[in-house]
């Protein structure tokens, strides 16, 4: 009996400790720093607004859109009518690509326009930069990097 005991113990000792094993692993990858379409950045972007935009990149910057939300990639692009911030995406996603913007790119740019801050901005679905395309979002303006998580 009192052998049955230890182990019951044991057992519940052991599934008790794996599941806050369990539970710490599932916090890593709960979210996306606030850059998931459905928080109130996200939803910022609106299908209706959707327009293609070309320049020059005057200066890529880090922002943080919203408080609590991790920082993002956005660049000023000098168009002929404007000079216009494009939000791009958060930095853990931007800073890892393959061909990286520069300031002084050619770009041509299709996103949402916004109104961010009070101020005319445009959240990026895709950047072409020569025969290269960025693809930022999909038709509906979720992000790439929600990857499988999409609902």
């Amino acid at each position: 009996m009192r052998t049955s005991r230890i182990i019951a113990a044991a057992a519940l000792l052991l599934t008790v400790v794996a599941s806050v094993a369990f539970a710490g692993q599932r916090q890593c990858w709960k979210g996306s720093g606030g850059w998931g379409s459905g928080g109130s950045y996200g939803r910022l972007y609106d299908v209706k607004t959707v327009e293609t935009v070309a320049g020059e990149v005057v200066s890529i910057d880090r922002i943080t859109p919203r408080k609590g939300m991790n920082y993002g990639i956005h660049l000023m692009l000098k168009t002929d009518n404007e000079t216009i911030p494009v939000h791009l995406g958060p930095s853990w996603f931007i800073e890892h690509l393959d061909k990286p913007i520069a300031a002084g790119s050619q770009v041509e740019v299709t996103g949402s326009r916004i109104t961010f801050d009070g101020k005319p901005a445009i959240i990026a679905s895709q950047v072409r930069l020569g025969e290269d395309i960025l693809k930022l979002r999909d038709e509906n303006g979720i992000p790439v990097w929600a990857g499988w998580r999409r609902r």
